[in-house]
């Protein structure tokens, strides 16, 4: 939650409040202000916010385009300069605003010393803000935002304003410091960067923004007085005046170009126009970004960023790039997609009349007065470079001798300071007094085997979470198991020949093996096709009928008449309706992540048998959400502040309830599912969407008979759901609703963690294709289970999507476990066993030392507050860190050295092996949750006491005292080759699908039913036969038009898959694809 106070202001009613909004990223935000009537005392603290129903940006904008619809203007000005970057995206967005006839653009004289945007910031910031911002330490005491504000006239010391009451008749001495604003409880990981908007002080003339010390353009001045002034955040609102809707994927776009394009792009631009070099010292820092745009537009197959339909993100991110990419020179010929999207968007007009206006046909030397003004930044270190073991001096100064004391304090108690180790018990239950966790993960398809971003989304993200919560001694119990509902079960049963029972039996034990040899630490691993499931499912459901919670009505639904059944909305596939992409789901756009209906779909397509399925009408029962809605609102704004939510999950809800929550189908006319207790809907089973996320509780029920406990227990309960950011709406709205609406105590969720997606190389996973590493065939590629569980672990796609690469973790493996953490953890152990006979030595602490104790702690305790607030990828980091700090401490005290010294050199030479073993020891506890089998051959290696394995301190001890034998020391690890790794990626990218087909029929419990699937009757075979010539006839198309190469691949992949399809369907054995010979 957020809280500001005003400071030195006489505020007589919430009209004198001084608006200063900060917009968070993807948290989106409004002020909750008392009563206009009411009085409002010096520092009242006002919170955000309820259930952060808007940003003020989205309101504002909203609230002139409703004045502009009905004929009401207000003037805006826009300040523009030639020769800035910024000005560039911001012209060509103001160009897309229909009817704009009440903005006035003024340009400017350039920037004199303008300051970047980080600089701005940086200089407004306290420095206790600027540490907590990059360290993610939750705050202990109030920040303090902005705690000085000076102003270049005297007569703004007064925060005046017409009508406001003047509180200074003169500035103060310190250069008038008269605003300060307070911070409370802010969740790391939230802000990821700002966007300020103040109210203007206008009697200032000098500045274009008058509260800021220097000028600054491009700069939006609205008529409400407020200033805009980043080129972002402009261009976002001349979009919302359009009419635009904000999406996830252009959010995490402009969040992109910020952290992510800017720093690179800055650096490039001042190499060529002020420092004058060329070629790749330009291309370089830039090259990877430019990249993942091309990546990203071929991965989508559209003409933009977000969509077939332009957005801000296009906009904002071509004005950044087009001063150095209008030089062809500076724009890769391979990165086709790139290039074919920057010369779409440069041909159009409002582009062009930007670019003239800007650059002033000057190209980029245009920039060199605005450029040479500014320090030389940064440029981040290339992928790979290796990062400096020694910490920075500034690092080094945060310490305070308080610090180190504390540190040196809490080693020397050692084991004694760990608590009793509590005793397992079974079944696990909540414990009044403890903190209670309850962990679930989103349940799988049971009829789909798990690809690696399956993997890492779900199961394993959470049971990181749950062997942390175990290793703090939390009350811990994690769940999941097998969705097993639905027609997907059906069509896959139907396929290999079994009933949907059978199918359901042979995928669980499937899904139970894969993650059992990924170490996966559930306590219970269920499925849904119980009774109890049953009971439970149709309870929720007759307390919500009771209730008036349920709704009847008919639906009209599509039906595929070849296959002669309704089509669940996850087999019609077609165009969606919103942002036109081409494989839009029949309930829901993976790509815009809007919800559809199935009819709404164009072309629809029956993903069975792909003919077009006919609308039907049927009768069902909805769940009546918008009924529901304002106690879900009410529930969200006592739940959302304070909670750990990811930013994606936040603004998911926040989009729904935005558009105002619509009745809901719970039911389906399937035979395989929950049975609805309703006369007249004997023949329907109740829809998986409503069903699934009720096996939570009918899981646990399997488990304990004592489930109430657990999930009718909100005061005791603490409840974090995991996730891919697709299920969001039906864990963070849908399941809700229906327990609020039931009226049983049910217990919660307090934090949802959902995260991106994880793409395969340049692609997708496709097990059809043979694209891709799933869950049963990562154990056949002799990488270990924890390497695995490593490399997801360090790419989860937290903020954005990923993409798994094979290069990258041969990089990782051989860089980060093996050169660092398993040089340091061998060589720490090593030195015991040779230079001390295998046992720790005498430790005599230096100055140096202490303070190597005292940063250790600090990056134990960063660890903590990391995972507590579930940033599992950033905690990760926090363990590599320290292994490197224990590698440079080896490194420069040289112990192999020492040891054959004098005294004194062999006490210093043990006093540097036993902390190094300690830190090893340390490093094996924390790496518990990332790869427990590693860990556990550490402790072995290492003979740590029992009690120090299972329990996490947050303050570094030492577990391993002068005299302690270790075990044998061996490695952990072992390098990854480039031949092996090579061979591996061509294995899963498509070489895998004919080893997948016959494992297959080898796995098939009936060699009956393998024979059905092989020999399909005429009427299929027609189908696949209409599908070989149709898609055959389309690569002749794209061939003839010279298409990319890899789009003509990818056509040419589908074409074999679908004479694979069609061979065995006619019981004929596949054809081997024809090829040129290689010389």
């Amino acid at each position: 939650m957020f809280y500001l106070g005003i400071l030195n202001a006489e505020i007589k009613s919430a009209r004198d409040i001084v608006p200063i909004i900060i917009i968070v990223s993807l948290a989106v935000l409004k002020v909750d202000v008392p009563s206009p009537d009411r009085e409002c005392p010096a520092d009242t603290e006002l919170h955000f916010p309820r259930f952060l129903a808007a940003a003020v940006l989205l309101e504002e904008a909203r609230s002139r385009f409703r004045l502009h619809q009905r004929g009401i203007s207000g003037e805006m000005k826009l300040f523009v300069s030639e020769g800035s970057p910024g000005s560039l995206p911001v012209l060509a967005a103001a160009a897309r605003v229909p009817g704009l006839a009440e903005l006035l653009i003024s340009t400017v004289g350039p920037e004199v010393s303008p300051l970047p945007v980080s600089q701005n910031l940086a200089s407004l910031l306290s420095p206790n803000l600027l540490s907590y911002l990059s360290r993610d330490s939750p705050p202990t005491t109030p920040l303090s935002f902005f705690p000085e504000i000076p102003f270049r006239s005297s007569r703004t010391a007064s925060l005046c304003r017409p009508g406001w009451p003047r509180t200074h008749s003169s500035p103060p001495a310190s250069a008038s410091r008269v605003l300060g604003l307070k911070a409370c409880t802010i969740t790391p990981g939230i802000i990821s960067f700002l966007t300020l908007v103040f109210h203007p002080f206008p009697s200032v003339s000098e500045c274009v923004v008058p509260f800021l010390t220097r000028p600054r353009v491009p700069v939006l001045q609205l008529d409400s007085g407020n200033f805009l002034f980043s080129a972002s955040a402009i261009c976002r609102y001349f979009f919302l005046l359009s009419g635009w809707d904000q999406d996830d994927l252009t959010n995490q776009w402009l969040e992109w170009e910020v952290t992510e394009l800017q720093p690179v792009l800055s650096a490039a631009l001042h190499c060529l126009v002020v420092q004058g070099r060329k070629g790749e010292d330009v291309l370089g820092p830039l090259r990877r970004a430019l990249t993942h745009i091309d990546h990203s537009l071929r991965r989508q197959n559209c003409h933009f960023l977000a969509g077939d339909t332009e957005s801000v993100a296009d906009i904002v991110l071509w004005g950044a790039l087009y001063p150095l990419l209008q030089d062809p020179t500076y724009l890769p010929e391979e990165l086709g997609a790139l290039q074919s999207w920057f010369q779409r968007l440069s041909t159009q007009e409002p582009c062009q009349q930007a670019a003239e206006t800007v650059l002033k046909q000057q190209g980029v030397l245009a920039l060199r007065p605005y450029l040479q003004k500014q320090p030389q930044p940064q440029a981040r270190p290339p992928e790979g470079t290796a990062v400096s073991n020694e910490p920075e001096e500034e690092e080094r100064a945060t310490l305070s001798e308080e610090d180190i004391v504390k540190a040196v304090a809490a080693w020397e108690k050692g084991l004694e300071s760990l608590p009793p180790l509590q005793p397992q018990q079974h079944p696990v239950l909540p414990v009044a007094g403890k903190r209670n966790v309850l962990i679930t993960s989103a349940l799988p398809y049971v009829n789909n085997v798990p690809h690696l971003g399956n993997i890492i989304g779900c199961v394993l993200s959470a049971d990181v979470f749950a062997r942390y919560s175990r290793l703090r001694q939390w009350n811990t119990l994690y769940l999941c198991g097998t969705d097993e509902y639905g027609t997907a079960t059906e069509t896959k049963a139907m396929e290999e020949g079994l009933t949907p029972q059978e199918i359901c039996d042979k995928y669980h034990v499937i899904h139970a093996d894969i993650y059992r040899w990924f170490n996966i630490s559930f306590d219970t691993f269920g499925r849904t096709t119980t009774p109890l499931q049953t009971k439970i499912t149709q309870d929720i459901f007759q307390r919500l009928l009771t209730r008036g919670f349920v709704l009847q009505d008919t639906v009209e639904q599509l039906r595929c008449e070849r296959c002669a059944r309704f089509l669940a909305d996850r087999f019609v596939e077609g165009v969606c309706p919103f942002c036109g992409y081409e494989e839009a789901r029949g309930d829901q756009c993976d790509k815009c992540g809007k919800l559809i209906n199935a009819i709404e779909l164009k072309k629809p397509q029956c993903k069975v048998c792909r003919s077009c399925p006919v609308v039907k009408s049927s009768e069902h029962l909805f769940l009546d959400l918008p009924k529901l809605e304002k106690r879900v609102e009410d529930w969200l704004g006592k739940t959302l502040p304070g909670c750990d939510w990811t930013p994606n999950a936040r603004f998911i809800t926040l989009s729904w309830l935005r558009d105002g929550l619509k009745p809901r189908c719970i039911t389906r006319d399937l035979k395989w599912g929950t049975p609805v207790p309703l006369k007249g809907f004997e023949d329907k089973v109740f829809y998986v969407w409503f069903d699934a996320t009720i096996g939570y509780l009918s899981i646990t029920a399997n488990y304990t008979d004592q489930w109430e406990r657990w999930w009718k227990n909100p005061e005791q309960v603490d409840l974090y759901q995991f996730m891919a950011k697709d299920n969001v709406p039906f864990h963070g709205l849908v399941f809700p609703c229906s327990v609020l609406g039931a009226e049983d105590n049910y217990t919660l969720v307090k934090n949802i963690i959902a995260t991106e997606y994880l793409n395969y190389e340049d692609g997708k996973f496709s097990k059809s294709r043979g694209v891709g590493v799933f869950g049963d065939m990562a154990q056949d590629t002799g990488i270990p289970a924890d390497v695995w569980r490593f490399y997801l672990l360090y790419i989860r796609p937290e903020g954005q999507d990923s993409a798994f690469s094979w290069t990258d973790m041969l990089i990782k493996n051989n860089s980060e476990l093996l050169n660092n953490l398993g040089n340091f953890i061998n060589r720490a152990g090593m030195f015991v066993s040779k230079f001390f006979g295998g046992c720790v030595p005498e430790m005599v602490l230096t100055q140096d030392d202490r303070r190597l104790l005292a940063h250790i702690s600090w990056e134990l305790q960063h660890y903590h507050q990391l995972l507590e607030k579930v940033r599992i990828r950033d905690a990760l980091r926090s363990i590599l860190t320290i292994s490197r700090h224990g590698n440079q401490y080896i490194q420069v005290n040289e112990p192999w050295k020492r040891i054959k010294g004098g005294e004194e050199d062999r006490q210093r030479a043990g006093t540097v092996t036993g902390v190094a073993v300690n830190i090893a020891a340390l490093l094996s506890v924390m790496l518990q949750p990332y790869m427990p089998t590693v860990s556990s051959t550490i402790q072995t290696q290492l003979q740590l006491p029992p009690p120090a394995c299972h329990i996490l301190l947050t303050n570094f001890i030492c577990t391993l005292p002068a005299g302690h034998r270790i075990g044998t020391v061996s490695p952990l690890f072992q390098k990854l080759e480039n031949d092996q790794i090579e061979n591996l990626r061509q294995r899963f990218g498509g070489g895998q699908l004919e080893e997948s087909l016959e494992l297959k029929a080898k796995a098939s419990p009936k060699p009956a039913a393998v024979q059905a699937v092989t020999t399909a009757g005429p009427q299929q075979i027609q189908v696949l036969m209409d599908e070989v010539t149709k898609q055959g006839n389309l690569v002749r198309e794209l061939k003839a038009q010279k298409a990319d190469k890899n789009q003509v691949a990818a056509e040419v992949a589908k074409l074999l898959d679908l004479k694979k399809q069609l061979a065995l369907a006619e019981g004929k054995p596949p054809e081997t694809p024809k090829g040129k010979k290689k010389k």
